[in-house]
């Protein structure tokens, strides 16, 4: 049965009109057969294998137009292998710190190379981060063999403009770091396919993968000023001490943003598998410390929210003091009678033991919990580390907890609860996120706002007059408290005078209301060596220089400022001890 024996009529519309026309060619065949006209028979088949042609050729170009301009409509990236979607990361001011960019990988198919002598050599002058090794590897395969991944753009054109066969280009989305090291364990860093392993890329992994889709970058709370000169003055401390490392934090006191953070030795996310594990290790958030002297900051805010002291109560400080299992002597010894406000300058061991058993043990160890030290940091970061903390509060556990031994605690603790004492009284926890202007949360109440502005002043004069005055600053009212704390050691089963962590805990400016802006800074050299490596010695010059430098960043001016006594900011105390939580004043 022939074409023409179809009926149309028993077919749907379109086959009716496509049998139709066939039929006609047909016939249009059949007549030039009859007519004897062979060359009209040529034609009309030149003409139909043309118009097959011609339709083809119209249905191929529509569609590859079709392709170039709609076929990624609508999404904003991740149309190549490698990482997913991952939002940029910016700094709070929208400064560029993670990208996705298109990088490739290079393959060699070996049976298109002609001349693997001539192919080697090009491929080495174009990639210097190859090696020959790696190359006469890939060309001793057997068929299509990887040979190097995440080229850039430009390496890719150099090795193109080879014009070498067998080259073969294959397009993958890379996270990138433009900063290079630069706030490297905050920013964190992901692996070949975008897993997230560190820092903001896998605390606020949703957020980002979230924000990627919609094509918004994630800001984050770090000011990119303020961290490059933070990291300078760590890493040039760190080439004076020669620690086995290093910590540098500066916190917004009032909204818990942190706006730098620093671990010292750091790495480029860029090559992290380069990096060894101790270069990874984010000291700020996953190490923990006996800080000292640092803590004599709580225990002094403790004694005056409570009411158990004054600035000027006084404490013998004449003999070394036993409390417990232990005899306590003071590094600064002075062999008199101290005010509070000398017990803080001079960073008294003696003192700050008598001043907590006046507290007492249940009162203390409240308010240790309520300043969050005996927690990890409130914050994103999964690297938190959690403290190590007494198992009971007896008297020789709060003798060595009062002015900063038998607890360790991470920087990012430490600088959580300071931000508690110097906010106005409040528990705020840390963030790494970029908080709205203006934003004040409300956190639970820790000691009063007349007790932060006691503690500012009393600070300020550590700085005027006491262990700390290596870390002023011309014009900014910098107060703040030296830590030394000595580091147990195995191998003598015992604390060692060696082996030492000096810090110091900063806040700037001092004078001002309590809802003023206002900074913390904490820089941290752990086993520091010399001759002194004292905080006082290691740490507060790289302070004082830090807030010389970011000061004009965050908006603080410069200005002569009252006595750090003033009576107008340091009210006198009731002696009358107050339990915790007794009145409405303290909070708890």
């Amino acid at each position: 049965m022939s074409i023409a024996d179809l009926t149309p009529q028993r077919y749907p519309a379109p086959w009716r009109w496509i049998i139709e026309r066939v039929w006609r060619v047909e016939h249009a065949f059949e007549r030039a057969h009859a007519d004897g006209r062979a060359e009209n028979d040529t034609r009309i088949r030149i003409f139909v294998v043309m118009s097959l042609f011609a339709v083809g050729f119209v249905v191929m170009s529509l569609g590859a137009v079709w392709s170039a301009t709609f076929a990624h409509a609508g999404r904003t990236g991740g149309v190549v292998a490698g990482a997913p979607e991952r939002a940029d990361l910016v700094d709070r001011e929208g400064r560029l710190l993670a990208v996705n960019l298109i990088h490739y990988s290079l393959s060699l198919d070996l049976k298109d190379v002609w001349s693997r002598r001539e192919t080697k050599a090009g491929l080495l002058a174009a990639l210097p981060q190859l090696t020959p090794a790696q190359v006469d590897r890939a060309l001793a395969a057997k068929k299509r063999a990887f040979l190097v991944g995440g080229l850039t753009p430009a390496e890719r054109a150099r090795v193109h403009a080879l014009g070498l066969p067998g080259i073969i280009f294959e397009p993958e989305e890379r996270r990138v770091y433009p900063l290079g090291p630069l706030a490297a364990h905050f920013i964190g860093y992901t692996e070949k396919g975008g897993v997230s392993l560190a820092g903001a890329e896998r605390a606020l992994q949703a957020d980002i993968l979230k924000a990627g889709a919609e094509g918004k970058p994630v800001p984050l709370s770090i000011d990119v000023r303020v961290q490059a000169a933070l990291e300078e003055e760590v890493s040039a401390a760190a080439a004076e001490f020669h620690p086995n490392g290093a910590v540098g934090i500066i916190t917004n006191v009032h909204t818990g943003e942190i706006l730098a953070m620093t671990s010292w030795p750091d790495f480029d996310p860029n090559f992290q598998q380069r990096a060894t594990p101790d270069q990874k290790l984010n000291r700020a958030a996953a190490s923990v410390f006996e800080m000292g002297s640092t803590f004599k900051a709580f225990t002094v805010a403790i004694g005056l929210d409570t009411r158990v002291a004054t600035p000027d109560s006084t404490y013998d400080a004449r003999t070394p003091l036993k409390m417990g299992y232990r005899t306590i002597h003071d590094y600064h010894g002075t062999n008199r009678i101290l005010t509070l406000r000398e017990v803080f300058n001079h960073s008294s061991n003696i003192g700050t033991a008598l001043l907590a058993h006046a507290i007492g043990n249940a009162q203390l160890a409240k308010y240790f919990a309520a300043f969050g030290l005996t927690r990890r940091a409130q914050v994103e970061l999964i690297e938190s580390a959690r403290p190590l903390t007494p198992k009971k509060w007896d008297d020789d556990d709060i003798a060595s907890v009062s002015f900063g031994h038998g607890i360790n605690v991470s920087p990012l603790t430490l600088a959580q609860a300071m931000g508690a004492i110097l906010n106005g009284g409040r528990m705020v926890p840390l963030t790494i996120r970029r908080m709205p202007v203006g934003y004040r949360p409300e956190g639970e109440r820790v000691v009063s706002e007349q007790t932060t502005l006691s503690m500012l002043q009393v600070m300020r004069g550590n700085v005027v007059e006491g262990t700390g005055r290596k870390a002023d600053a011309p014009g900014l009212s910098v107060g703040g408290k030296t830590g030394t704390g000595e580091k147990y050691d195995p191998t003598i089963r015992g604390y060692s005078s060696i082996k030492q962590v000096g810090s110091f805990a900063a806040v700037f400016p001092t004078d001002g209301p309590v809802e003023a802006d206002r900074y913390f800074v904490l820089i941290l050299m752990d086993e520091p060596k010399g001759g002194i490596r004292t905080g006082g010695w290691v740490a507060a010059p790289a302070v004082g220089r830090t807030i010389d430098r970011i000061a004009p960043f965050l908006g603080v001016s410069r200005h002569m400022t009252p006595a750090y006594g003033a009576p107008t900011l340091i009210a006198a105390r009731a002696a009358a001890p107050t339990a915790v939580g007794a009145t409405p004043e303290s909070g708890l």
